[in-house]
């Protein structure tokens, strides 16, 4: 039996910095991941291999489209070893640091699964191995949500893992889920030659972002791909030996269509029910969610949980922070997690970034809010750099003046939806952006412009007419 102060059940994002928080203010930590290497499913099969291939197609479209500026490039020879090997590279090393970094706060890393037995001892499923702890951190995470009925048993039907596997590039490829994942894989694969086809069941592409922060990305999307099927459903899939046959109901679709390989990507289930975690006394509902506290605490005194299983957003930076919050409480602090927003960010290109509350969002609310749209054909590093297409739109309160929400779709909207985020956070006014200074030409300045246009002051543009 180990006996340990703290444990900490898995080694994503959210996992390790519990585990490393709570080392550095002096707790004896055990942290238990079921797979080799640390850092969960961002670091393996998620946030970074992803973004790896993102850039490798971003290089690729970026030659493509160099024509544009009077530059002609040949057609790229494509190694998809080395595609994988360089992407494999980076998650090597980060998921080699997260070791390393484990190693010199001395904290002990068991391999194997985690499933409670007491609310104080945790058995590593397959082995004799007992954990016995006074506190533990829940941060088990998601896992793939699959339909039953498609066949998934079928290497030519995958998952998201699959498809960062890039063990071959199909002809055609269908994508089942119009939602982040789902279009980032898209990105990729067409970078790298394969036709697609997205097909999603909701009226519009990433549905929790306002349609019209989605919309430059999806007309430019629309012209590259063989299809984007809106408001339409699977019906069936069937393992052919010509392909995958697939079925679908909607208005555009057709009744069958056969493709190469299918990434069904529909989103994430929580992990909280393949631990355990009633033998605990844990409370976990029907989806497989933890209800916690600000503190991060669960039903149960001495277990905290963290991350994917605690409730949406599924983001690391959400799950980084209640870990800090988790370990800090447990150590004496006075912490709790109480953001008054969480970014959201889908790395296609153009990206799309969003924080605080979306219009939608506002209109469902009742709130009276006033906003501001620019658009970036208006900005002169955005046309400098041979984009356009781009979007930022802000949005206020309309009484007070404070900011809401902000939306933005370009390149580098992940990078600049930093800014409207520290600004919801610190209570700021249409005034307190619009009047600092931005460097001109970057494209931060589309944040203040959007700002401009809702406060009246744009000079670049026409301002709108106040009703």
């Amino acid at each position: 039996m180990t006996k340990t102060q703290v444990v900490v059940i898995g080694s994503g994002p959210g996992g390790y910095t519990a585990a490393f928080r709570a080392a550095d203010l002096g707790k004896k930590v055990v942290l238990i991941e079921r797979y080799d290497t640390l850092g969960g499913v961002c670091l393996n099969v998620g946030c970074i291999p992803s973004k790896a291939l993102l850039h490798t197609a971003q290089v690729i479209n970026e030659a493509q489209e160099a024509v544009h500026l009077g530059i002609t490039f040949n057609q790229p020879n494509i190694d998809i070893d080395g595609v994988r090997n360089n992407k494999d590279t980076i998650v090597s090393k980060l998921t080699g640091g997260i070791k390393a970094l484990a190693k010199a706060r001395n904290v002990t890393v068991i391999t194997g699964y985690a499933k409670f037995i007491t609310h104080n001892q945790i058995a590593i499923d397959n082995s004799d191995e007992v954990v016995e702890f006074e506190q533990c951190i829940i941060a088990a995470g998601s896992r793939v949500t699959k339909i039953p009925a498609f066949p998934f048993d079928d290497p030519r039907v995958m998952d998201s893992t699959d498809a960062l596997e890039l063990d071959s590039i199909p002809k055609r490829l269908l994508i089942v889920g119009g939602g982040i994942i789902g279009l980032e894989m898209a990105s990729v694969y067409n970078a790298l030659g394969s036709e697609i086809t997205v097909v999603e069941l909701s009226d519009q592409l990433i549905a929790s972002a306002d349609k019209d922060i989605v919309n430059p990305l999806f007309k430019r999307i629309k012209k590259q791909y063989a299809n984007i099927f809106l408001s339409t459903e699977v019906t069936s899939m069937q393992a052919l030996e010509t392909g995958i046959k697939v079925g679908f109901k909607g208005n555009k679709s057709p009744e069958f269509d056969t493709f190469d390989k299918v990434l069904v990507s529909i989103g994430r289930s929580a992990n909280g029910k393949l631990i355990d975690a009633d033998k605990a006394g844990v409370n976990v509902d029907d989806w497989g969610f933890i209800k916690v506290d600000k503190q991060m605490k669960t039903n149960v005194e001495n277990i905290y949980a963290i991350g994917d299983i605690v409730g949406q957003p599924m983001l690391a930076h959400k799950a980084v922070h209640e870990a800090k919050v988790a370990a800090e409480v447990i150590c004496g602090h006075k912490s709790g997690f109480d953001a008054l927003t969480i970014p959201s960010v889908a790395y296609t290109d153009p990206e799309v970034a969003w924080t605080g509350k979306t219009e939608k969002q506002l209109k469902a609310e009742g709130i009276d809010y006033e906003k501001g749209v620019f658009p970036w054909a208006a900005s002169g590093r955005s046309l400098s750099i041979g984009r356009s297409e781009g979007v930022s739109k802000a949005l206020f309160d309309k009484k007070t003046q404070r900011i809401l929400g902000m939306g933005i779709c370009g390149t580098n909207a992940g990078e600049l939806i930093a800014e409207p985020t520290l600004a919801i956070e610190m209570g700021c006014d249409m005034s307190d952006i619009a009047l600092t200074i931005h460097a001109h030409p970057t494209l931060s300045e589309t944040t203040a412009f959007a700002v401009e246009m809702a406060e009246g002051t744009i000079t670049d543009l026409l301002p709108p007419k106040k009703r």
